[in-house]
């Protein structure tokens, strides 16, 4: 394990006078502040320089002499080499961006999925065949350094990975950005099998060091909490104030977010949050130990754990503590830090918007408000003025449970300034519905933010959209449902407040990393400039019909797949066959995803060849790979869970199919897994039920790494199935409004079981306890959630999906025809680059541009 092994790694000079003289450190000088000597000025680009600066790191910063390093020590060091060759960079564009007081991008996100931040710094400086020869001349191997980096596990699926994205565009188009966020002790769990079932554990990100933060303890912010407001006199003005109860300080620790190769670096700002009185000594000597840090203990589980389970009471408070927390503490330092003594706050829409990623920082627009009312004393209707036009909205969801809403007691007893300022806002624009619809009380109450039923709430979504300049969806068809369903009243009111930006993957991280074979293949055949240009894979679409060009790009697939199995191999003890048709899916667990359809897929496949139906011999050897983890609380994912595992026992253990299907589900599958699993696949599995999904971005990254897709006309399959072509996506299920219609018309799965053989087969099996060792009980709770719940319709799915499947396997069959529809749709996906959804938000959204 990283850092429990003293003994120097193999290979490693026993002393560093065995390196030649020209790598050996020189005479080491006290570290000076940078400010007294000027500038700082990056190390030289070179093999030599770079060695150097490794082994001053590695004596200086860990302490150690080479010789006597662990494989923790060297990582650090070489994380720590890379950023200085970031730093310079960092601090010209911090004191650039204040000296051109130019508008800033505030991105306010509650997750943040950033991967591996190694490989990605050594992209943008293209450092990476320097530090690779710099390290060999060392004697270490660079791969393995990479490999000790534990990723940051700061999200929970898309919406993280999304906010990592983004800023990576923004960065590599030398936008002004900084990203806001928390910096949980422990993210997402670390996600493990016991016979079956799902076993979370801490993950512990931090145990070993985080090379790429920068504490700022002397920054850190008071955030209050609790007490009650009161009416004070301000020289013949009646005002309002807070009385806070308690408070806890935010401190936040930046990570650098290179632009690739373009000397920009923005800012991602994490906050940690600790006691204002962390130790009471008097308790200490009393005998009370654990008494005197109280106090630390409390404010520190705000920011313990990313999205505490929510089912108590006490997990609701500390979920509402955490969103209020981030976003205090981000308003308040960028007033701090960025704007200047005597600011006139008129212009405050002119240097920040605040992008609200999804509701969980919507507290952060009464917050605003309470600054400028209570703290700058502003008059209320100037202060909703310049707010309404600080904030825009994104929502992600198209599921009315996931929008947020928050107990109006709660709300109350822990920020009761903002209910105050939420009831005023709420009281006002009420006013304005009323002048604008009459006496529509109906109307009324569905657009204000307070809802009495089923209790008295706070809608946050609501809150949003009112405050915002504008609200956006994130692919065509969620921000048509977005109007037309979710919101429709607000739609009807503010029309031109709404807009689609359809979301995009950064093409550093998941083609040019994760694919280094494929970039190069890129590279060799349109030249450079396509990473910050992905229209450019138009270019590509010819040699779809060069021969040597697709045998090409077949052994690339067949490199990836080789990468990804040993990668399974050592990491999960997973042996894979090569040379299998490999069908991936990848995703959160949750029923709308609809990973049970694809189980059924499985198990009426199996069906058929143990009951003889099916040749096993005529049936296209495939690999099914599953990665996804339930939410601790989700009892029904969960069990889902337990049933694919279940499956893949049986069946990766039966002689009747060896050779023809297998299922893999490595557990704890996260950024660094994806980037060896994306690359690999054949067969990318987008099946969420027609008007579920609001975009995805997994089938983006497939498609852009060559895989087919397999899906519903659901979020961005609706636009990736339009320009690769039908010929080139296996569409089934129901559209939207076919969804609708049938449930309108009252949807009984029974009907689907009972007329469609191959499912109820399949669901029988399922239910015989043939995956539970004879217990017909084990997934009663599943079968039964089928056959009379089936909220997200697979069975009625189910028999257009398995005849999408069985083109996918006459088309597989063909290696030269699968390998054309693989790079067209490599070639027609560039649209889904980042910095494409980015130039989107700036001209649509923010009205705010790049600073050279």
């Amino acid at each position: 394990m990283i850092g429990q092994n003293d003994s120097p790694a193999p290979g490693v000079p026993a002393d560093e006078s065995q390196l030649s003289a020209h790598h050996q450190i020189g005479p080491l000088t006290p570290p000076s502040h940078p400010l007294a000597v000027g500038p700082v000025v990056a190390p030289p680009h070179s093999v030599d320089g770079f060695v150097k600066e490794f082994l001053r790191e590695l004596n200086t910063g860990q302490g150690v002499a080479l010789s006597r390093s662990t494989l923790n020590d060297q990582y650090l060091a070489l994380a720590r080499t890379v950023r200085h060759y970031l730093m310079a960079r960092w601090l010209e564009t911090m004191k650039h961006q204040r000296a051109s007081k130019a508008k800033t991008v505030g991105y306010l996100s509650a997750e943040y999925l950033l991967g591996r931040q190694l490989g990605n710094a050594l992209l943008a400086t293209d450092l990476n065949d320097i530090a690779d020869k710099a390290m060999a001349a060392c004697g270490l191997d660079l791969a393995t350094l990479r490999a000790q980096e534990v990723e940051p596990g700061l999200g929970n699926g898309g919406l993280g990975r999304l906010a990592a994205c983004f800023i990576d565009s923004l960065a590599t188009m030398s936008v002004p950005c900084i990203g806001y966020g928390i910096r949980y002790e422990y993210g997402i769990f670390k996600q493990t099998f016991v016979d079956g079932r799902q076993v979370e554990q801490p993950d512990t990100w931090l145990s070993f060091g985080n090379p790429w933060e920068f504490p700022h303890p002397e920054a850190g912010v008071q955030v209050d909490f609790g007490g009650h407001t009161e009416t004070y006199d301000d020289n013949g003005v009646e005002r309002t104030r807070w009385v806070p109860s308690w408070n806890v300080l935010g401190i936040p620790y930046n990570y650098m977010v290179p632009g690739y190769q373009n000397g920009r670096v923005n800012t991602l700002r994490l906050w940690s949050a600790q006691a204002t009185k962390a130790f009471d000594l008097a308790i200490f000597n009393s005998g009370d130990y654990a008494e005197a840090v109280r106090a630390q203990t409390f404010a520190e589980n705000i920011t313990k754990v990313l999205y505490p389970e929510d089912s108590t009471p006490q997990g609701k408070e500390l979920r509402l503590q955490q969103q209020y927390f981030f976003v205090a503490c981000s308003i308040r330092d960028f007033i701090d830090q960025a704007l200047e003594d005597g600011f006139d706050w008129t212009q405050l829409p002119q240097r920040i918007i605040f992008q609200l990623n999804d509701t969980h920082p919507v507290i952060a627009v009464p917050e605003l408000m309470r600054v400028l009312v209570d703290e700058e004393k502003l008059e209320w209707e100037q202060a909703w003025e310049i707010t309404r036009q600080c904030f825009a909205y994104t929502c992600h969801t198209l599921l009315p449970e996931a929008l947020e809403v928050w107990p109006v007691e709660l709300l109350g007893r822990l920020l009761p300034r903002h209910l105050e300022i939420i009831y005023r806002i709420n009281d006002e624009f009420l006013a304005e519905v009323r002048a604008h619809y009459g006496d529509d009380e109906l109307k009324v109450r569905a657009m204000s933010i307070i809802t009495d039923f089923p209790s008295r709430q706070v809608r946050m979504a609501y809150l949003a959209t009112i405050a915002s300049t504008k609200v956006n969806g994130v692919a065509e068809l969620h921000s048509q449902l977005l109007r037309d369903k979710l919101l429709p009243a607000f739609s009807e009111y503010w029309p031109d407040k709404f807009t689609n930006v359809t979301n995009g993957v950064t093409p550093r991280r998941f083609v040019r990393l994760a694919n280094p074979s494929l970039s190069q293949l890129i590279t060799d055949t349109l030249g450079p400039g396509w990473v910050t240009d992905l229209d450019r894979l138009a270019e590509l679409e010819p040699y779809a019909e060069d021969e040597d060009f697709r045998l090409a790009f077949r052994k690339v697939k067949l490199a990836n797949k080789e990468r990804l199995f040993d990668l399974l191999r050592a990491r999960d003890d997973i042996d894979l066959a090569n040379h299998h048709l490999l069908d991936v899916m990848v995703k959160r667990l949750h029923e709308y995803k609809r990973q049970t359809l694809k189980v059924l897929h499985i198990v009426s496949l199996y069906e058929q060849i143990i009951s003889g139906t099916v040749d096993p011999e005529t049936v296209i050897p495939r690999t099914v790979i599953f990665g996804a983890k339930a939410a601790p609380g989700y009892r029904m994912a969960k069990e889902i869970i337990f049933l694919i595992n279940s499956v893949a026992a049986t069946i990766n253990t039966d002689p009747v199919i060896a050779g023809r299907l297998n299922i893999a589900f490595p557990a704890n599958y996260n950024v660094t897994l994806a980037e060896k699993l994306i690359p690999a696949a054949d067969l990318s599995e987008q099946i969420s039920l027609a008007g579920m999904e609001a975009s995805g971005t997994g089938n983006m990254k497939f498609a852009l790494n060559g895989a087919l897709t397999i899906g519903t006309d659901d979020g961005a399959n609706v636009e990736i199935r339009k320009l690769v072509g039908d010929k080139h996506f296996f569409g089934f299920g129901m559209t939207e409004p076919e969804v609708t219609a049938l449930q309108t018309a009252g949807y009984r799965p029974t009907e689907f079981y009972e007329s469609n053989p191959l499912l109820k087969r399949a669901i029988d099996l399922i239910a015989s306890g043939a995956f539970s060792g004879g217990d017909r009980a084990t997934f009663e709770p599943i079968v039964s959630n089928l056959l009379y719940d089936d909220r997200f319709m697979a069975l009625a799915d189910f028999s257009s999906y398995l005849e999408a499947q069985t083109k996918v396997e006459a088309a597989y069959a063909d290696e030269e025809s699968w390998t054309k529809s693989a790079i067209l749709n490599v070639a027609r996906t560039g649209f889904f680059s980042s910095d494409r959804s980015m130039r989107d938000y700036l001209s649509r959204i923010w009205r705010a541009g790049a600073v050279v």
